[in-house]
């Protein structure tokens, strides 16, 4: 995609050319991305100012809630203003910016979520050394670790995407700059790219998703070994919430790959990209705190805190 190329402007098609489906969209994605928004920036806030909660666990899902909410941003907002201004052009320059960051904050998720899982198997297979294991500096270094790793793996696929050309075309069948939909559009020959992101979004899910499989293999051996069933219930209730996260964002990503018929193929993706960008970053934050006691204390101490500032 080189700034040289004859085409500087490309068209998001989006979801649908039904004005009253549109307008049903534009609501629901308004009220999921405020929701979002609110949601993961209480729990960062939590994670800052109470005390209970500033543990390695609460580290990570604070980092979570931050990806998270530049990643439904780097997507959702651009949408909002194509389906309620009907301007579904984007430009070159901003259309690479888009591509970048959804993938840099997607690719981070998953990798958080896999730090995620190795911290709950260290506090529930060694909780004696938990304090050791995952002191702050740990914590820091692992969190700097998935930025890395994450830019190393898309430096390579972006740098061969920049010198990309469009001649013929300039409409992506989406409603944001995604990897497939470009790399369908260009006159440039693409398989060596289509490979390359492909191999790299394989080995992103097999990595992490070894890793957390791993983990919970281990903390579902430990678990049952707890003599008690009260014990093993709360033990396996400190995981709950990070399990279910991570199959709602597995699942998506996941049937995404599991290509179906040519002609639904897009539609489908599309759908499916909808839900990992816009109910998955709302719901997480209500998956944690409802099923959180220590979120919920914090967060009811916070709301004391505010209603005696606004008495005072």
């Amino acid at each position: 995609m080189r700034n040289h190329t004859a085409i500087t402007t490309f068209i998001l098609l989006g979801l649908t050319e039904d004005p009253q489906l549109q307008i049903l969209i534009f609501v629901f994605l308004l009220i999921t991305y405020m929701l979002s928004i609110t949601g993961n920036l209480t729990i960062i806030i939590l994670t800052l100012v109470d005390s209970h909660l500033q543990t390695a666990m609460y580290f990570f899902l604070q980092n979570f809630s931050f990806v998270e909410i530049s990643f439904t941003s780097a997507c959702i907002p651009r949408f909002l203003y194509s389906l309620s201004t009907g301007d579904r052009t984007i430009t070159y320059d901003a259309c690479v910016c888009q591509l970048f960051f959804t993938d840099l904050f997607g690719i981070t998720e998953f990798f958080l979520l896999a730090t995620m899982s190795y911290d709950r198997y260290v506090a529930i297979c060694k909780p004696l050394h938990y304090m050791t294991i995952m002191n702050h500096r740990v914590c820091q270094r692992f969190v700097l670790g998935c930025w890395m790793i994450t830019l190393l793996l898309l430096f390579p696929p972006l740098t061969l995407g920049l010198d990309l050309e469009f001649c013929d075309s300039n409409v992506i069948d989406h409603y944001l700059c995604d990897a497939n939909p470009i790399l369908k559009i260009t006159c440039t020959d693409s398989a060596f790219i289509e490979r390359m992101v492909l191999i790299c979004s394989a080995l992103i899910l097999l990595i992490t998703l070894l890793c957390v499989v791993l983990s919970y293999t281990y903390i579902m051996r430990t678990i049952l070994r707890i003599p008690s069933a009260q014990q093993r219930k709360k033990a396996f209730a400190t995981c709950s919430s990070h399990i279910v996260v991570v199959s709602i964002t597995y699942g998506s990503c996941i049937f995404i790959y599991i290509k179906p018929s040519a002609k639904n193929e897009m539609s489908i993706n599309k759908g499916v990209t909808i839900l990992g960008t816009s109910i998955s970053p709302m719901l997480n934050p209500f998956i944690y705190t409802l099923r959180n006691k220590q979120v919920k204390r914090a967060f009811n101490d916070l709301v004391k805190r505010i209603l005696l500032l606004s008495k005072c």
